[in-house]
């Protein structure tokens, strides 16, 4: 099995940047989910209900803040884009600190396996993974909860596999809804496609580096 995507998210809900190697630490990978939406009652915007976030380009910038369509996010430039697509009130704020389950629905890291990708037929980036791992065959990743990967010097802990819901949906190009994915997800798969992960040794990870399946910590 081998690294074969790398995905980063500067922006909550926002499209994703596609990597070749990252840092890896203990909160997830280096630059993912710095910022979010927030509405004036306090509450985390994301694309369940604001799909037309997945329509602006969420990347990392030089100097390690997130741009949203190529702007500062911190620009009123970036701001108006937001507001466009969700509501005139909203404002972007930079998570600091501790996440208090804001930051990530679960957990830090989102795993996926080509098998699983090719099983439910649909563009991958529907599912929003970090880590994409290719050589796996078919469904093998339902099986892996419980154990951890190991890619170098990092090690990564599976909690779960990963609840999917109306984000699925929308095609990651054109926005268009097609509700029969999440159907087939919940008829095929249980209603989950990918990994929930935890970060349990931090490092550097990149493009076709080998992933190994290991049932505890020290293998």
């Amino acid at each position: 099995m081998h690294v074969a995507e790398l995905w980063r998210y500067p922006v909550k809900s926002l499209r994703g940047e596609r990597l070749e190697a990252v840092a890896v630490g203990l909160d997830g990978l280096e630059g993912d989910r710095l910022v979010h939406v927030r509405e004036g009652a306090g509450r985390v915007v994301n694309s369940r209900y604001r799909p037309g976030l997945l329509g602006l380009n969420g990347t990392l910038g030089l100097d390690g803040e997130p741009l949203i369509d190529g702007e500062p996010w911190t620009s009123p430039a970036a701001l108006a884009k937001v507001r466009a697509v969700t509501a005139p009130d909203v404002e972007l704020i930079r998570f600091h600190g501790v996440d208090h389950g804001q930051r990530y629905d679960v957990l830090p890291l989102t795993v996926l396996t080509d098998g699983m990708a090719q099983a439910v037929g649909v563009d991958l980036r529907r599912f929003r993974p970090n880590i994409v791992v290719g050589g796996v065959d078919d469904l093998a990743e339902t099986r892996w909860p419980g154990s951890y990967l190991k890619i170098g010097d990092v090690l990564i802990g599976v909690e779960k596999r990963r609840a999917r819901c109306v984000m699925t949906t929308f095609d990651p190009d054109t926005l268009e809804q097609d509700p029969s994915v999440l159907r087939r997800v919940v008829s095929s798969f249980a209603g989950s496609v990918a990994l929930d992960c935890w970060v349990e040794a931090p490092g550097r990870i990149a493009i076709g580096d080998v992933v190994e399946l290991v049932s505890r910590v020290g293998g």
